[in-house]
């Protein structure tokens, strides 16, 4: 038999060309598997976080603090006992921006004064939420308060409008490993919300 026959029919390292072959793919797979399982993990604490920010901002002080103290009865035209209705306030978020902590009335809507803001009450909720997700920031928050037809004008023990309080969390970001061989490029995290009714908002027992 020939060299070139000998050669040609020679397997011995066959075995070690394969898997240098597969090797690539098997990584990557392992690799996505790990990212698919981090990536719940993110979305899970994003979402507890969420959940707690919004249990917090419930029983502790309403964050746009002249929405808290306005009397409905006094100066809004209402009867003292009479329910809130959307015409007298629709709603109204708070977020931050740059380290500010501003509140808007809802589109269309209308709102008495939100002046003062209380940027302490905010920033208690961000730091609450940061306890289960430390990548949580400022800006990554949205506080809503949202009619939900309870409350009455002239209110003796707090808060006129008992709103539907709903913290947003948005913009987090989330690298995957297999990423960082392409460079390191992120995804983001989708958009996660929690609502619940006021119950305290004036802080007596949470602050």
């Amino acid at each position: 038999m020939s060299a070139l026959a000998k050669l040609l029919g020679d397997r011995r390292g066959s075995t070690a060309a394969e898997f240098g072959l597969v090797a690539p793919l098997l990584i990557a797979f392992l690799i996505g598997t790990i990212d698919m399982g981090r990536f719940l993990w993110e979305c899970n604490r994003a979402e507890k976080a969420t959940q707690m920010g919004a249990r917090f901002a419930v029983a502790t002080n309403m964050i746009p603090t002249g929405l808290s103290n306005y009397s409905f009865a006094v100066s809004g035209n209402l009867v003292q006992g009479d329910p809130i209705p959307s015409s007298a306030f629709g709603g109204a978020s708070c977020k931050s921006t740059g380290g500010t902590v501003s509140c808007t009335c809802a589109t269309g809507q209308t709102c008495p004064t939100l002046t003062p803001v209380d940027a302490a009450a905010f920033a208690n909720i961000v730091n609450r939420m940061r306890l289960f997700d430390p990548a949580i920031t400022a800006n990554n928050v949205t506080v809503a308060y949202e009619y939900s037809g309870l409350g009455f004008a002239g209110d003796p023990n707090g808060s006129d409008v008992a709103p539907l309080v709903t913290v947003k969390l948005n913009g987090l970001t989330f690298t995957p490993m297999l990423f960082r061989f392409f460079g390191s490029s992120s995804v983001t995290l989708p958009s996660f919300s929690t609502a619940l009714t006021l119950e305290d908002g004036i802080g007596n027992v949470s602050d």
